[in-house]
């Protein structure tokens, strides 16, 4: 993928690290065997999509890497024990990763986007549940809606841009108010 990237646009100077699955399971039901699957595609991805785009940044000694992770990190949100710790991982892995990267002037930084209503969501949650979700969210955030993609696309636009070329193992959460840290 990397690769492909670079071949066609000469290099690579930004990697969003945002491959997630999030299954919700009571904590003692979780297998093995799931508990590595989560970790496999939220946390080892980002592993490799991060050492397969360094190369390229470091040759050029440029280059901005943004993790996502969750708010979930913050509320320790029941049934997704797997899920949170994960994500918990990804903000590790983040400040872990910018002091190995900075000399390079290659910046890691991490977005922890709140409950982002999307399309699969529509596909895989009940209307009734999606409804009560924005009840829940709007008594707790201190915007009274439901977050959007576009709530989010301002913040991945600003850690890609030279305005942000300062700033390096910090976690930006963008949430509607729902978690402070």
């Amino acid at each position: 993928m990397v690769k492909a990237a670079a071949d066609r646009y000469g290099t690579v100077h930004i990697l969003v690290n945002n491959a997630a699955i999030d299954p919700r399971k009571l904590w003692y039901e979780i297998t093995g065997e799931e508990w590595d699957r989560i970790m496999g595609v939220n946390v080892r991805s980002q592993f490799f999509c991060a050492k397969a785009v360094f190369p390229y940044m470091k040759a050029q000694s440029y280059g901005k890497i943004i993790n996502v992770s969750s708010v979930t990190f913050f509320t320790g949100q029941r049934n997704f024990l797997h899920y949170v710790a994960s994500k918990g991982a990804i903000i590790g892995f983040t400040r872990a990763l910018a002091r190995e990267v900075g000399e390079h002037n290659i910046t890691v930084n991490c977005i922890t986007p709140g409950a982002v209503l999307t399309e699969t969501e529509y596909e895989k949650v009940s209307k009734e549940t999606i409804e009560e979700t924005a009840r829940t969210l709007a008594k707790a955030q201190c915007f009274s809606r439901r977050q959007v993609t576009d709530d989010i696309v301002g913040a991945f636009v600003f850690l890609a841009s030279e305005d942000s070329d300062f700033i390096t193992g910090q976690t930006l959460n963008v949430d509607g108010g729902w978690m402070f840290h």
